[in-house]
């Protein structure tokens, strides 16, 4: 069984001229919207599929899904998490050097492994979500980090990071913005490593033919989650404690997410008021086994 947890920042951009590594074949500005992919774009119900959009050295067709916009993808390619000194950089460095020092394997070596570079165009099997920007019926942007999930786990991955820039058709506020990043982290439980540390703990087992319940899943023991749940918090809040110092006020909250069951959101008490700072859970069985 596994748990997965993401927290995100809003990033800012200043206005900046269409980036030199995207091209855009065929489309004027004034002539695209932000449709959903229910909604066919204006220009592309009129104009003929052989548009193409050149994004990070590939090609791709255009057609009634598309509808992402030239400002969205001026910003596709600037890998901010990535360049030195950047606060999200060093956001990134702080996470990374804390899992390193602090979860090591059997020979001494990180026990979590970090992917930074993986490219934000995705297929839409992959995102598995509703109101994003399209490249057309095939590819899209990522609205999340959780786009490479089966991919990182299917390579025989069992404890990792995915850190990178992300794209969603929100309203722009003081909390939202079509760009944003998100780091996720993933760990996946033998029987053996759960358990291997409980007295008499021989005889339990991660799974069984049991009931959905506000607090477990339907597939799994009630031990094995409530083992996977502790964990899970505790590294959590070393992790908070570790970027925001001592003395750190935390507090979890049940919630809903699609992808994990049961779910809890982290918060920390920053200058008297409670403030979300990520969310996180037990991953759904299903798409382990997927």
């Amino acid at each position: 069984m596994a748990m997965l947890w993401k927290f995100m920042r809003v990033a800012k951009y200043s206005k900046t001229a269409l980036s030199p590594k995207v091209k855009v074949r065929g489309i004027s500005t004034h002539s695209r919207h932000s449709s959903s992919k229910s909604v066919p774009s204006d220009f592309a119900a009129s104009a003929p599929y052989s548009n193409t959009v050149e994004l990070l050295g590939k090609s791709y067709p255009q057609d009634d899904y598309s509808n992402v916009t030239e400002k969205i993808l001026s910003k596709v390619g600037k890998n901010l998490h990535n360049r030195k000194h950047h606060p999200l950089w060093l956001i990134k460095e702080q996470v990374k050097e804390h899992f390193y020092k602090h979860y090591l394997g059997r020979r001494g070596t990180p026990l979590f492994s970090v992917y930074d570079g993986l490219s934000p165009v995705v297929t839409v099997q992959q995102n598995f979500d509703k109101d994003n920007y399209y490249l057309n019926r095939d590819h899209m942007l990522r609205a999340h980090t959780s786009a490479h999930q089966w991919d990182l786990i299917h390579s025989g991955l069992d404890a990792f990071l995915a850190v990178g820039d992300v794209y969603r058709r929100d309203t722009i506020d003081n909390t939202h913005y079509p760009v944003f990043h998100q780091m996720e982290g993933v760990r996946l439980f033998s029987c053996h490593e759960l358990f291997s540390s409980i007295k008499d703990g021989e005889g339990l087992q991660l799974f069984e033919q049991g009931h959905r319940t506000a607090h477990k899943q339907e597939c799994h023991t009630m031990e094995a989650v409530r083992l996977v749940e502790f964990n899970l918090k505790q590294v959590l809040t070393k992790l908070m404690t570790h970027i925001f110092g001592d003395g750190l006020q935390v507090r979890w909250v049940d919630c809903y997410f699609p992808f994990t069951h049961p779910s809890f959101e982290m918060e920390i008490n920053f200058q008297g008021e409670w403030m979300e700072v990520l969310g996180c859970g037990v991953m759904e069985q299903q798409l382990v086994n997927s």
